[in-house]
């Protein structure tokens, strides 16, 4: 197994911080990954992305050409990286922020409003952990206890206080795909 992620977006929107939970969580299960984050060349507003492969054999590059899912915040970052999936991959935009559909037939796609799903959970912050509860949940890469394990690990034990939140951010991501999946049957 070898999954190859791109997530992308402006600054601010979380973006670094999935890709490094998902490596955290591929570590705790003893996968071999790699994390190599991109940013644009504006301070803040920009546009950041990350390359994430989660394998489990040695990973050869930490370059993501040819993603076997990309995660996308925003609409530049959809024009960017829709192209570049391969195909019958998957592509999780956030539809909260992207006013169009994919042009693609040839992969797996999901519509996530991630945005209004974490200003009812009450804290705008955690729309990444629904597009990641999201992805986890359609391609079983890492497991959720994983993602929850690696979390103060990349944010620290001082933030452990927001767990219960960011888990429900995750699940209710989750139930996005499993509602989407149920529809197309």
């Amino acid at each position: 197994m070898e999954e190859r992620i791109i997530i992308a977006g402006f600054g601010g929107q979380g973006v670094m911080a999935i890709g490094q939970l998902l490596t955290y969580a591929g570590m705790i299960e003893d996968k071999n990954v790699s994390w190599l984050p991109s940013y644009g060349p504006e301070m803040r507003g920009g546009t950041a992305n990350c390359s994430v492969v989660v394998s489990t054999e040695a990973v050869g590059s930490p370059v993501v050409v040819s993603p076997t899912s990309a995660i996308v915040m925003n609409k530049p970052s959809l024009d960017k990286f829709e192209p570049a999936v391969v195909e019958g991959g998957r592509l999780f935009i956030n539809s909260s922020l992207v006013d169009r559909k994919s042009n693609r037939d040839d992969i797996e796609v999901y519509y996530v409003p991630a945005n209004e799903i974490a200003n009812e959970l009450g804290n705008m912050r955690v729309a990444n952990m629904v597009m990641l509860g999201a992805y986890i949940e359609a391609s079983k890469t890492v497991s959720l206890e994983s993602i929850l394990e690696g979390f103060t690990k990349v944010f620290g034990e001082d933030k452990a206080h927001l767990l219960p939140l960011n888990r429900e951010a995750l699940e209710k991501g989750a139930e996005v795909v499993r509602n989407q999946l149920a529809t197309t049957v």
